[in-house]
């Protein structure tokens, strides 16, 4: 399978209604996910989440799809453009 090696941005504009759909998506996706950083940026009401994952383009676009489908979430990825073949 070709993996790649990238990061998914992900805004949540309103982290107390859905903090915990979003960590359900995360989780579901575990096994393409290297490490995140969650930010809880309080005066503006928002929570910024950085995630470093390795996996394949259709893996890592299913997750961003999924995140970026919910209501007061977006997100982005951005990928290598060197792919891995294991």
């Amino acid at each position: 399978m070709s993996r790649r090696i990238g990061v998914v941005a992900i805004v949540v504009e309103e982290p107390g209604r859905s903090a915990a759909a979003v960590n359900e998506i995360l989780s579901r996706y575990a096994h393409v996910i290297v490490g995140r950083m969650g930010i809880p940026y309080e005066k503006r009401g928002v929570s910024v989440i950085s995630v470093v994952v390795d996996g394949s383009n259709d893996e890592i676009g299913a997750m961003a799809g999924r995140l970026g489908a919910m209501a007061g979430v977006q997100a982005k990825s951005m990928l290598t453009s060197r792919i891995y073949d294991d």
